[in-house]
């Protein structure tokens, strides 16, 4: 069988390595003209084609949302509490500290919490794989558990990487991932005995009836450009705002927003709080020695950054603010894999540019090549939600999910 081994390693190695290289290219490219990044000829062009497109997701989406107000399309309840946390633009909003702050009040308050998610760009993550799957099988297939509680028991690559951050910081709370979070939180309810279902970005998940909804909204840049997919990053207008029961402003510098605040009080209404937070960062963390460092050491420190998250300018700024000279950073493409090659280039540029610690993301940590050798310091930014506005807010809501009896 080496000939087989040897035609399968040239498929790799010709076919496969540069699609995905182009593959990125593209998926950059894109993210360019949904945040309006880059002005050229070609991305006007590119960007009023997206927009012809979005015209009919629009439509498709209302109504979708119109056949589940109708009960056309059946919404299941699972005879448990189910809390929706998401937001209206794909990406960049912080949402995973979030629900890491909000299971972890709820369990230290005595609820029995387990996180349902859907495990984007997961190694299982194939809509075609699940398709078939469907069709050949009589019963849906299980869903991964990533934690049961005490133990993490998938990767990232198996899980995703929010969920594995999640399994690795909440020790007590179950998370599942699966397309079907309705089987999902069935699961959780039988095997684990959960009285709590937080769905991580499950605002726009409507098969699954949710008895509260926490919208967030980066308060730095709203609602994008202000187009729906795929010409900007909203996936449903403004107005659905109103199905919000709370909203928290993420990402907050503290000061006021006259429009953001018109507009919250146009479509949300009256009574429902908004809060407004901003994620603190606490230290730095060392991937694989687990050393932590104080964000004061990093004044006068020559550093080199990389991220893959759909956000990044808010975390390079953070270590400029902090007194760091940033010699290098590097950009990829949200969720992406991290190769050989590219932690090779990475190194060696901050090598060359006189950096003494590499620096990325605690979502990217979770993508980096186990046992790979690192020549620098490399530390991963611990983040965490702080909330600036709204505290008894936040309290009356913990405090009314926790109360006996409670049927919110």
């Amino acid at each position: 069988m080496r000939w087989l081994r040897y035609w399968r390693l040239k498929f790799r190695r010709r076919v496969l390595r540069p699609l995905r290289h182009w593959d990125s290219i593209l998926e950059r490219f894109v993210t360019d003209i949904l945040y309006d990044r880059r002005r050229s000829i070609v991305i006007f062009f590119c960007g009023f084609l997206l927009f012809l497109l979005s015209i009919p997701f629009r439509w498709m989406s209302a109504l979708r949302r119109f056949a589940y107000a109708k009960n056309i399309f059946h919404s299941h309840c699972l005879g448990c509490l189910v809390i929706a946390v998401g937001n209206l633009t794909v990406g960049g909003t912080g949402k995973t500290p979030v629900v890491e702050m909000l299971a972890r009040e709820l369990l230290r308050r005595g609820r029995k919490v387990a996180i349902l998610s859907r495990g984007y760009r997961s190694r299982s993550d194939s809509f075609l794989g699940h398709r078939l799957q469907k069709f050949f099988r009589k019963k849906s297939p299980p869903p991964r558990v990533v934690s049961d509680g005490k133990s993490v028991l998938l990767d990232s690559a198996e899980a995703g990487d929010e969920p594995f951050m999640l399994a690795t910081n909440l020790p007590g709370v179950a998370v599942l991932v699966g397309r079907n979070r309705v089987f999902s939180g069935q699961w959780a309810i039988r095997k684990f005995g959960c009285d709590t279902l937080i769905l991580d970005d499950g605002f726009q998940h409507l098969r699954l009836k949710s008895h509260l909804n926490l919208l967030l909204i980066d308060k730095g840049n709203p609602f994008g450009n202000g187009h729906l997919l795929p010409r900007g990053i909203l996936r449903e207008p403004p107005v659905e705002l109103r199905r919000a029961s709370h909203v928290l402003l993420t990402k907050s510098d503290g000061n006021a927003d006259e429009a953001l605040e018109c507009i919250l009080r146009r479509h949300l209404g009256k009574g429902r709080p908004v809060l407004e937070c901003r994620h603190a960062s606490r230290h730095l963390c060392g991937i694989h020695s687990g050393e932590k460092i104080s964000v004061g050491a990093l004044q006068g420190k020559r550093i080199a950054v990389f991220s893959g998250i759909a956000a990044p300018e808010s975390f390079e700024a953070f270590f400029e603010n902090c007194g760091a000279t940033l010699v290098h950073r590097r950009r990829f493409p949200d969720h992406y894999r991290f190769t050989e090659n590219d932690l090779v280039y990475i190194f060696e540029r901050a090598q060359t540019l006189g950096a003494e610690w590499v620096v990325t993301t605690e979502k990217d940590a979770a993508r980096l090549t186990p046992g790979w050798f690192y020549p620098l310091p490399i530390y991963f930014l611990r983040i965490e939600i702080e909330i600036l506005r709204g505290m008894e807010d936040f309290q009356r809501l913990i405090d009314r999910i926790c109360s006996p009896g409670t049927g919110v």
